[in-house]
């Protein structure tokens, strides 16, 4: 089940469960729409997978199984990692 980060790796903005904003790569990495098309051009800056839509749980199934608290925060900066 994915962890729903609450928050853009690269910029610290608020990525609520529900954001259409948030963007993810096969381990979860999390950044907002806006790094992801800006500085990260598609590409996770940890593991240099693409980054695509994260799902949006059902607010049902939310409150049984409820996103993550935990922030993550990129502290050398989130440029992509040279091919």
């Amino acid at each position: 089940m994915l962890e729903l980060r609450p928050n853009c790796e690269c910029c610290d903005k608020d990525l609520p469960p529900d954001s259409t904003e948030a963007r993810i790569c096969t381990y979860e990495c999390t950044f907002c729409a806006d790094c992801v098309g800006g500085v990260l051009k598609g590409v996770c800056p940890n593991c240099s997978g693409n980054l695509v839509a994260r799902p949006i749980r059902p607010a049902a199934m939310l409150a049984k199984n409820p996103a993550s608290t935990k922030r993550v925060l990129k502290a050398e900066g989130c440029a992509p990692k040279a091919a």
